[in-house]
């Protein structure tokens, strides 16, 4: 197995290290504005909680026949936590082996970590914005409102954006430093 540098290493080391922000900072973040609302409402998506102006977003929500946001409806808050001290985990286990293998495995579990929280966060949004109570207050038939993945999106009056927050920044640091230190590797060995 090829050994990876000390600097590569140090890269994968720092890459793990830095996924402990999760614990601390909101990963996601869901914004909206509308012109009763022109300063903004606001959800943070945390590793195992929501904060931000929950409660009145889900009361809109009503509204138009969405069910009401809890925790409780998540219930990747209940693993959330075990993932990424996994992926930490793996980061720093991947620099003191300081195999190239090792280096695969880490970043490859960060893109699929990735990939899956998109893809899970989707699933959420569709089921959330497509399974409405046809007894709402407001119903428009054939409208659906769901919330943008990744951007923003016009739903009714409101504007709403959907994007990382911090943790999600910093997560995507971390896989591109872990990629970067898998590209740096794969160069080195190829020009010796």
């Amino acid at each position: 197995m090829n050994p990876i540098k000390r600097i590569s290493r140090g890269v994968v080391a720092v890459a793990a290290l830095l996924m402990i922000s999760a614990y601390f900072v909101p990963l996601w973040q869901i914004l909206m504005w509308a012109p009763q609302y022109p300063e903004g409402l606001e959800m943070k998506i945390w590793i195992d909680t929501l904060s931000g102006d929950v409660k009145i977003i889900s009361a809109l929500n009503h509204y138009i026949g969405m069910k009401h946001i809890e925790v409780e409806m998540f219930p990747e808050f209940g693993y959330m936590i075990y993932i990424v001290a996994v992926l930490i985990g793996v980061g720093l286990l991947a620099a003191l082996w300081g195999k190239r293998l090792g280096l695969w495995i880490f970043a490859g579990l960060l893109v699929a970590t990735g990939i899956a929280a998109l893809v899970d966060f989707y699933l959420w949004g569709y089921d959330y914005g497509h399974n409405l109570d046809p007894t709402a207050a407001i119903s428009i038939p054939g409208m659906s409102y769901q919330p943008p993945l990744i951007g923003t999106k016009q739903l009714l009056n409101f504007t709403a954006f959907s994007g990382p927050d911090i943790g999600g920044w910093i997560f995507m640091v971390s896989a591109v430093m872990a990629i970067g230190a898998l590209v740096y590797e794969i160069y080195i060995n190829r020009t010796k």
